[in-house]
């Protein structure tokens, strides 16, 4: 008997169908560090000759999980948007986490799950620990910023007011898929990364989507919370 349709379903299938692939899958996942990658660097990530990643490439394009970005002769490419990387964090919590085989396998592990990007926002036991900062210090109350919250992140360099104006939930919990704990999610999520990264309290390495606390950041943060003097480098009001 053929399955009756409900109306107004949505069609998950091929969007499923798209992820389940496992070369796909890899060329997902690497592009959640929020960056924008060349074909060559995700077929490198992904194991495979150029040849198949650019047909890889060219069904994620059609199917609209992924962006391209062209400058000049070059082709960039990038996840579509945050709902894709939320699909990809929800798989990657209900899914088993593969097998470590080697010692650069285990290394790149801990700095994933010590700090990195969920697509445009801290994760790993660096953003949950933040949060949990925000919560205690009295920053945030369920998913409003309070008064405090507001003069502390914008001695960050945060745009509250624009955070709340962007086109997407202010400041929900994301669940962590390694930490099994929630971390800062949303507009006001990826405003703060930013601020951290370009204060360079925060940098990127070679481990794609790993991001490493600096000395700068780690006093800067101890300052931060505890309400001394910021240094030069940072904003402050």
């Amino acid at each position: 008997m053929a399955a009756e349709h409900v109306a107004r379903d949505a069609d998950i299938a091929p969007v499923a169908a798209l992820i389940a692939d496992p070369t796909r899958a890899a060329i997902l996942t690497a592009l959640l560090g929020g960056r924008a990658l060349a074909a060559g660097e995700l077929a490198r990530l992904a194991g495979v000759s150029a040849a198949t990643a650019s047909a890889h490439l060219s069904r994620l394009l059609d199917g609209g999980l992924v962006d391209v970005v062209r400058q000049g002769r070059h082709r960039y490419y990038r996840l579509a948007g945050h709902e894709v990387a939320e699909v990809l964090e929800v798989l990657a919590r209900v899914g088993t986490r593969p097998p470590v085989r080697s010692l650069r396998q285990s290394r790149q592990a801990r700095l994933l799950e010590e700090a990195r990007t969920c697509y445009d926002h801290l994760a790993g036991r660096a953003g949950v620990g933040l949060l949990d900062q925000l919560r205690a210090g009295g920053h945030l109350d369920g998913e409003e910023v309070t008064p405090a919250g507001e003069r502390l992140l914008a001695r960050l360099g945060v745009d509250v007011t624009a955070a709340r104006r962007a086109r997407r939930r202010f400041a929900p919990e994301c669940l962590d898929w390694t930490e099994r704990r929630a971390h800062l999610g949303g507009a006001l999520g990826a405003a703060v990364t930013g601020a951290l990264l370009d204060l360079g309290w925060y940098v990127r390495g070679p481990v794609p989507r790993a991001v490493t606390l600096t000395d700068e950041g780690r006093g800067g943060l101890a300052a931060l919370f505890s309400g001394k003097e910021l240094t030069s480098h940072t904003p402050v009001t």
